[in-house]
């Protein structure tokens, strides 16, 4: 797609106010391939108060006609899904059949899901002699990460329409321009002027400006643990809502009655997705320790087929931290049996596939989140080693078990601290929420409980 020379602001592209720009750069080659505004406080303001001002008629509009929007912009980014996977590949640099399959696909789904649900949802209710309505909260600050550029936006901003919120999106600068064909289907699937606004620009500046702006009623964020807690600090001072998706140190525990090798198998497969960009990634796989060499031989191997599948990290900076991650666990004592601190390649930030052995739970390794296609094996002695290591760190977004059976892995899920677990390698639902505990964050995403993260409760008593 063609990068545009401006902001979205109140149903048109108009020229920003910031006058920084910034460089799109492919990280598979390091070239830049665009250049999109870097908007500022004053663009910020100006996407604020035209969802402000568009709030009123929105938050009275029929669900049934806010769920025939979303309808429509469904049909719009599925009609552009080949663009869509083409654009985050170029600018994520993820494969391109995992774009058309994730970064394409899923955010199409959900945001179906959403269309359905304004249509259905009972935003009132009957309770004794009172009667319950759920208003939106208002005009919403949406600040979106760059690792599932598309998903995280409709993850957002769905829900929020649905809800009858207005919102002003402030994308990752790394992967702005799937962010402006968004906003494209968006005035293209007939939502009204306002409703809507994107400002691209840096976190720093206009992500601070959004989340601190007075005319902002919930902020939404998802990114690091650091940034969440200074936009939750900041909001609570407001008495500002917010909702936060922030980081994970997932774990993978495979218990010993489980299929070891489709265990290990998915295990990896999940790590190296993505490129290893994914907060709810199973980074710590937990093994029994009378299966824990055999776990190893079959992660090195499996590991060792991802060398020229997958793509690189987002950026430069993202490329040392990873690296300097695996410089860390090698010098604590973690064993490498695959890849290792070495760019794989002379151009682009890739990063090898890396898996660690003899990983202990005290590792930096092992407590930190990495964001990069790093995996650590960790071994236990019995369930409640297990449980003691899988719940050992601040975080608790996500996690999987596998089992003999499906009954085993729930009783041991029940004690995991964390918001999402996968059991026996159990599928995405985008109906299902997200969310986590702990240090991961607040609030959930994705169906009706992230539906409810827009709405604000008014009771009338007869």
């Amino acid at each position: 797609m063609k990068a545009h020379d401006g902001i979205y602001l109140d149903g048109a592209w108009r020229t920003a106010a910031g006058q920084g720009v910034i460089e799109v750069v492919d990280p598979a080659d390091e070239q830049v391939i665009a250049r999109v505004p870097a908007g500022d406080a004053e663009d910020v303001d100006a996407a604020v108060r035209a969802a402000r001002a568009a709030l009123p008629g929105w938050a009275a509009t029929a669900p049934a006609e806010r769920a025939a929007r979303l309808a429509a912009l469904r049909d719009v980014l599925a009609a552009r899904k080949d663009e869509i996977a083409e654009t985050v590949t170029a600018e994520l640099g993820s494969p391109l059949p995992f774009s058309q399959a994730v970064h394409a696909a899923v955010p199409i789904a959900v945001a179906g899901s959403y269309a359905e649900l304004a249509a259905t949802h009972a935003f009132e209710e009957k309770v004794g002699n009172s009667t319950v309505y759920q208003e939106p909260v208002g005009v919403v600050g949406a600040i979106t990460p760059w690792n599932y550029p598309l998903h995280q936006i409709v993850a957002k901003v769905a829900p929020a329409l649905a809800a009858g919120c207005t919102v002003v999106l402030k994308p990752a600068e790394d992967t702005p321009l799937v962010a402006q064909l968004f906003a494209e289907a968006v005035h293209e699937a007939g939502v009204p002027a306002g409703v809507f606004n994107l400002v691209t620009g840096l976190g720093p500046v206009a992500g601070q400006a959004l989340a601190e702006h007075p005319g902002v009623d919930l902020v939404s964020f998802t990114g690091s643990t650091a940034v969440g807690s200074r936009i939750a600090a900041t909001a609570g001072a407001a008495v500002k809502k917010v909702a936060l998706e922030l980081g994970g140190k997932s774990a993978n525990v495979i218990l010993p009655s489980a299929d070891l090798a489709r265990a290990v198998n998915v295990g990896v497969a999940n790590v190296m997705s993505n490129s290893g960009q994914t907060c709810s990634a199973w980074t710590r796989m937990l093994v029994h320790r009378d299966h824990y060499d055999e776990a190893v031989e079959l992660a090195a191997a499996a590991a060792g087929k991802y060398g020229d599948r997958i793509g690189p990290v987002v950026n430069a900076k993202q490329q040392a931290r990873v690296r300097s991650y695996i410089e860390k666990g090698v010098a604590e004592g973690a064993r490498l049996v695959a890849g290792g601190p070495e760019a794989p390649r002379e151009q682009g930030y890739f990063v090898s596939p890396t898996v660690f052995a003899d990983v202990t739970p005290d590792m930096t390794i092992a407590q930190e989140e990495i964001f990069g296609p790093v995996l650590s094996l960790l071994r236990y002695e019995d369930e409640e080693d297990a449980l003691r290591i899988a719940n050992g760190t601040v975080y608790g977004l996500a996690g999987a078990v596998w089992a003999g059976t499906e009954a085993e892995a729930v009783v041991f899920a029940r004690r995991m601290d964390t918001g999402q677990v996968d059991i026996n390698g159990g599928r995405f639902n985008p109906l299902a929420p997200f969310g986590g505990y702990k240090q991961s964050g607040v609030g959930r995403e994705l169906g009706t409980h992230g539906l409810a993260e827009f709405l604000q409760t008014k009771s009338l008593q007869f």
